[in-house]
């Protein structure tokens, strides 16, 4: 019954305890995203009623206080009443206290009245979000909820943010979102508090922006016939019976008998979708990228690439040609007519990823760096950056780049947004140089990578401005930002389950303080935020499935069990290898096998939107007998075979580099760049019984046991962790693990008992 209690009253966004059920002084606790600093519930609530008014003590405050009856009204049906001034059923105001921080503000709430008191627009609106979540779920609907009593518990809440950019960053140009589509996310971020969005406007794949003095950039350059991207997203629309991957009808046309896609926005769009974003607090941050990642220039005017673009050479090396001053004047007119689009002060040039090969060739170039005494390509485009900078600079802007910006010299002024997970250096070298910086790590901050049940925690408990830093350095660190790139996310629908609900912890980590961030009560406080999505017909990534390996073993008979952590949703699932369906068999309670059996689980939301598909093997074993071999040593042996590949199975065709002893399955510390490994050993089983290895790799890895496989975690990819099971005797047997990546990577392999106990010690031999 508690269970039940507590999930019924999590939905509403207010957590009633169980004390407070029976407790006279009706205490609660504010169970809201992101988590604030403090807050005192005392007894009582305050109910919205029809006529009610909103005032506000600033003409600046009108734009909040419109934005809160509208989204109080859509709901409740009620007309609410605005009025500059003190009085108010519900008042925003400022208070005057200037050197509080950009977005803390106070929310006192009673029986007769809600206030909310900030020092400036951006806390008022962290206020108005707060009121947002205290009252049920349902007042996000888009229409009118009849018979519904609005309330929210007497509080008050003195909150305000770790950091000032707590940021999302969309990919428009590999795939692209109409202004309502990208109106609807920056509501999104509001309701989190989220006020940062970085809009990647252009790249090889598409120019999204409208520029008049060029007008062959959106002409020719957002649109495209399909390319490998599209492709792969619609054979997986097919495979997996999946329309979040099809691409959308709206942004296809047909010329001259080929279908092209793509979009772009006018400049008047831009206008529209930047007033929208400051009503909710939100600052845009645009993105052009240069000098690289330029096609659509390169490809459709001249005098800026080295070299005249044409036929398939173009797709690989579109860079501007920074040796050539109408290369230079066209990136100056470009964002000529981009400033004024956006009043924010930072504008982010993007200088990622960058193919010097024409430079190399091109005598413009190479003049360049003979004039100025650069020694290297990267010392070129630093010059370039630096360059745009000083334009940037003359036109009250400042520059942002990803941490590339940092090799061949950093600016004093720059900012550097640090997403190479492989370059941890370059937090500290930025901010001991005296730059600020914003994390976006790949590894855990890229919103595209695939998830698994450990990526919002990954993310949550990840350390921002580590102690490793000085106080002064870590002064600098402005905030964290996750980053949706769109290569395989063609959709609206795609792209929140793509977001959601990672966006909601990295909303708390660069809100709340440390000390308040806690992964037990933001879950819970997550799942709780579900049912309001729901209502807003986000499409959120529903937790994964567990009670099951990818591959299960068992001896004799057992009973397959499966767990959903939201429990909202229903599973279905098929043994003969099809996809499920809402006509699948539902899974209800623990299924029992007595011979191997392959399942599909897939969890279904109650709109009928399908989830993640989870395969797993459920395998009938004897106790594999243990070798009659003795080693001597503990630990494992590792050989690296240094060089590039992109699966474990070719990692002996790389010549021998080292072979070292290591205590557990690790990258041992002398190992970098190319890694090819090859790790071998014994495992010492105590006793009979069903062992559980969790084998965790940045890229590909594989685990035999006994020369048999027992996980295949290989190929490319990011972060990501397979588990596997094998009945095993007691005693040793051997194992290999095989594991590649060119970056340095992760890797980490997790042995469980057959009680489910990690086993820490002890447990290799060689």
């Amino acid at each position: 019954m508690k269970k039940k209690l507590l999930w019924i009253c999590a939905v509403s966004g207010v957590l009633w305890t169980a004390s407070s059920c029976t407790n006279t002084s009706q205490q609660t606790t504010v169970d809201i995203i992101p988590q604030p600093q403090s807050v005192e519930v005392s007894g009582g609530e305050f109910t919205l009623k029809d006529g009610m008014t909103i005032a506000y003590s600033d003409a600046s405050l009108k734009p909040a206080a419109e934005y809160l009856a509208s989204m109080l009204g859509r709901s409740t049906g009620y007309k609410f009443q605005l009025e500059e001034g003190d009085g108010g059923d519900i008042r925003l105001q400022l208070s005057g206290e200037a050197s509080a921080k950009e977005g803390s503000y106070s929310l006192e709430v009673n029986r007769g009245k809600a206030v909310v008191s900030a020092a400036g627009y951006p806390g008022v609106i962290a206020g108005v979000e707060t009121i947002r979540q205290l009252l049920p779920a349902e007042i996000e609907s888009p229409a009118v909820v009849d018979g519904k009593t609005w309330t929210m518990p007497a509080v008050s809440i003195a909150d305000g943010p770790r950091f000032q950019w707590r940021g999302l960053m969309l990919d428009v140009s590999r795939h692209f979102y109409s202004k309502e589509e990208v109106m609807e996310l920056l509501d999104l971020m509001a309701l989190y508090k989220m006020n940062k969005f970085h809009w990647h406007l252009t790249d090889d794949q598409g120019w999204r922006i409208e520029i008049k003095k060029y007008p062959l950039l959106t002409e020719k350059g957002a649109w495209r016939t399909f390319n490998s991207q599209d492709r792969v997203c619609m054979r997986r629309a097919k495979a997996e019976h999946n329309s979040d991957f099809e691409i959308p009808e709206s942004k296809l046309r047909i010329v001259e008998g080929d279908t092209l896609y793509g979009g772009y926005y006018t400049q008047e769009d831009i206008r529209e979708v930047v007033k929208y974003a400051a009503v909710r607090g939100i600052d845009i941050i645009p993105e052009v990228d240069m000098p690289g990642h330029m096609l659509a220039a390169v490809s459709n005017y001249d005098g800026v690439s080295c070299f005249r673009q044409t036929g398939w050479g173009k797709m690989f090396s579109s860079p501007v040609c920074p040796g050539k001053e109408s290369a230079l004047e066209f990136c100056k007119n470009v964002y000529a007519e981009i400033f004024p689009l956006f009043p924010y002060k930072y504008v982010h040039l993007g200088a990622d990823e960058v193919e010097k090969d024409n430079w190399k060739k091109c005598p413009d170039c190479q003049k360049r760096m003979r004039d100025n005494g650069l020694k290297t390509e990267e010392e070129l485009q630093s010059w370039f950056v630096h360059q745009m900078e000083h334009f940037f600079n003359e036109n009250g802007k400042e520059l942002i780049g990803w941490d590339e910006i940092i090799e061949g010299g950093l600016s004093e002024t720059a900012t550097v947004m640090w997403w190479r997970n492989w370059n941890p250096q370059a937090v500290p070298t930025a901010t001991a140089h005296g730059n600020h910086v914003i994390y976006c790590p790949n590894a855990n901050f890229y919103l595209d990578y695939l998830q698994d049940k450990y990526s919002v925690q990954n993310i949550y408990t990840y350390g921002l401005a580590p102690d490793s830093l000085s106080e002064a350095q870590r002064s600098l660190v402005l905030g964290v930002q996750g980053n949706i790139w769109c290569e395989w996310i063609p959709s609206r629908e795609r792209m929140q389950y793509m977001a959601f609900p990672r966006m909601m912890a990295i909303a708390e980590i660069g809100w709340s303080e440390p000390e308040n961030q806690d992964w037990d009560g933001f879950e819970r406080r997550m799942i709780g935020q579900f049912p309001r999505l729901g209502i807003l017909n986000v499409n959120y990534r529903m937790p994964d499935l567990t009670g099951f390996h990818k591959t299960n073993a068992f001896v004799g008979e057992t009973e397959v069990k499966v767990v959903s952590p939201d429990p909202s949703v229903a599973i279905h699932y098929t043994t003969d290898g099809s996809i499920p369906t809402l006509e699948s068999p539902v899974y209800s309670s623990p299924v029992r096998i007595t011979e191997s059996t392959d399942f599909i689980f897939r969890s279904f939301r109650a709109n009928g939107k399908a989830g993640d598909l989870f395969h797993t093997s459920f395998i009938k074993q004897e106790y594999a007998p243990a070798t009659d071999a003795a080693p001597t040593k503990t630990g494992l042996q590792a050989v690296w075979h240094e060089g590039k590949t992109n699966s474990c199975a070719f990692i002996d065709r790389n010549p021998v580099k080292g072979t070292y002893e290591i205590a557990d399955v690790s990258i041992p510390g002398a190992v970098k760049g190319d890694i090819g490994l090859v790790i071998t050993g014994y495992f010492n089983a105590p006793s009979d019984g069903v062992y559980t290895f969790a084998l965790l790799s940045d890229d590909g890895s594989t685990l035999k046991v006994d020369g048999a496989m027992v996980v295949d975690n290989d190929g490319p990819h990011s972060p990501q962790e397979v588990t596997g099971q094998r009945a095993l005797a007691k005693g040793m047997h051997p194992i290999e693990v095989r594991y590649f990546d060119s970056n340095g990577g992760t890797l980490k392999l997790e042995v469980l008992d057959p009680e489910g106990k990690p086993m820490k010690e002890g447990i290799y031999m060689h």
